[in-house]
């Protein structure tokens, strides 16, 4: 039960001032000092309703059900993972967030879990009930971009924070930044000036492509940015875009007009079970491997859902692969500790989700208080931090993360060391030179209060 949120009267403001004062040049830690002006301030959000206690909570809202179930499973583990850790104080967490002890601030994490269905409508509703009925502090999910741009327009309405999971869309950092969200994982911009210059070394230039398109934020920003790349760079052409609504049943009409394209080159922007079902369509097509596949946004689990006699060859960006573990220390814990706990390697979307709540918590304990426009502007301060995928930061103009693309090729069944061992590390491209200026997709992050 929360306590009922007051305002502290003048004299209690008069004290704080006057302390501030006293303490002139002394070096006050500053998490002290956010925390004092933070108390000063007037409820906002779940604040201070949310942290009165001695726990605070978190909304978890992933796709459970539909057409990427299985990606929004991979991505809670590493939500709960993340937690489980925060609350015992694990040397990974604190590897990432040095003044983290047990919990965040000190108080215990608990969460709740919803189910979206990959759609933003009941998305936005099961956060709402989260911050109204658990006082949340903090909201995460997606893996519909679609999604993650719904909950960054609820979590400015709201002022609660929200961490998108996984969301490929140049939009979510973009024309749908907000001041209340915040984005760690790669995306279609980035994923193609990463993966771009691989696809023209290796196959050269004046090529024919066509692009498979899920007909929607995440599609359109990631077949746009790809093809911008290969055309200005490369002189490749795009000969056709076949655009499919999300959880289409089948494929063949679009693998129809692809098959009479002419096109050398398939790169298929599907997600999830989309994916799936549209790269075995292909190879029942005869389409594969006549034509060569590329995955400019790699999806977690093809790789053994279509079988690596199919992926065998093809070029992906992604964020993680846990191979990483021979080059990051931490990437090596991290791989360890999810293998223990759920009996597999983890997929790009546990990490993604472990490492976003890391980086909230070391948000939170560097302003020394969820008070959320210090936390935010904690985000803002442009901290190099550890992680998971070597030194990261956020670009305060667009809370996007900063951070390498990995870009992988699958490797041939007889060339797989275990049954995980799908693809091949063959490039960690550095962050910073993949991505637009900060106001080219027309970001505005709007207010703090």
């Amino acid at each position: 039960m929360h306590r009922k949120s007051g305002s502290y009267g003048p004299g209690r403001r008069d004290f704080l001032r006057a302390g501030l004062t006293i303490a002139g040049g002394l070096a006050l830690p500053s998490g002290f000092v956010t925390r004092a002006l933070a108390a000063d301030q007037p409820p906002i959000g779940t604040w201070p309703a949310g942290s009165q206690g001695d726990s605070v909570f978190i909304g978890m809202v992933v796709p459970r059900t539909g057409t990427y179930a299985v990606q929004g499973e991979d991505e809670l583990k590493g939500y709960e993972l993340a937690v489980e850790h925060l609350n015992e104080g694990h040397p990974l967490i604190k590897a990432m967030s040095p003044k983290t002890k047990k919990g965040v601030l000190g108080k215990q994490v608990k969460y709740g879990v919803a189910d979206s269905a990959a759609k933003p409508n009941d998305a936005v509703q099961a956060a709402q009930r989260f911050i109204t009925e658990n006082k949340a502090v903090l909201l995460t999910g997606s893996t519909s971009s679609a999604v993650a741009v719904a909950m960054n327009k609820l979590a400015q309405r709201e002022k609660v924070l929200y961490v998108a999971g996984i969301s490929g869309s140049n939009d979510t950092t973009g024309k749908d930044c907000v001041r209340y969200g915040f984005r760690q994982d790669f995306y279609g911009e980035t994923a193609a000036n990463a993966l771009g210059p691989v696809l023209l070394k290796t196959f050269g230039k004046n090529k024919k492509a066509a692009f498979m398109t899920p007909d929607y934020t995440y599609g359109h920003t990631v077949t746009k940015s790809m093809n911008d790349f290969l055309t200005k760079n490369g002189g490749w052409e795009m000969v056709t875009n076949q655009v499919s609504p999300l959880g289409a049943p089948d494929y063949s009409s679009y693998l129809t007009n692809i098959a009479n394209s002419g096109a050398e080159f398939l790169i298929n922007v599907n997600w999830g079970h989309d994916a799936v079902l549209s790269t075995k369509q292909a190879k029942q097509f005869g389409i594969l491997p006549k034509m060569q596949l590329v995955i400019p946004y790699q999806i977690p689990f093809l790789a053994p859902e279509v079988g690596p006699d199919i992926t065998a060859g093809v070029y992906a960006a992604t964020d993680f692969w846990w191979t990483l573990e021979d080059k990051f220390p931490l990437a090596k814990t991290f791989v360890e500790a999810f293998q223990k706990k759920y009996n597999y390697r983890p997929e790009w979307g546990a990490e993604n989700a472990y490492m976003e709540f890391a980086l909230w918590a070391d948000a939170v304990e560097n302003a020394g208080t969820f008070y959320p426009p210090s936390v935010i502007k904690s985000y803002e301060a442009g901290r190099k931090i550890n992680s998971l995928v070597g030194e990261v930061y956020w670009r305060a103009a667009d809370h996007q993360l900063v951070r390498p693309v990995i870009i992988v090729r699958g490797k041939k069944p007889g060339d797989m060391r275990n049954k995980e061992d799908f693809w091949e590390v063959t490039e960690i491209v550095p962050g910073e030179p993949l991505m637009q200026k900060p106001d080219a997709f027309g970001c505005n992050l709007g207010d703090y209060t």
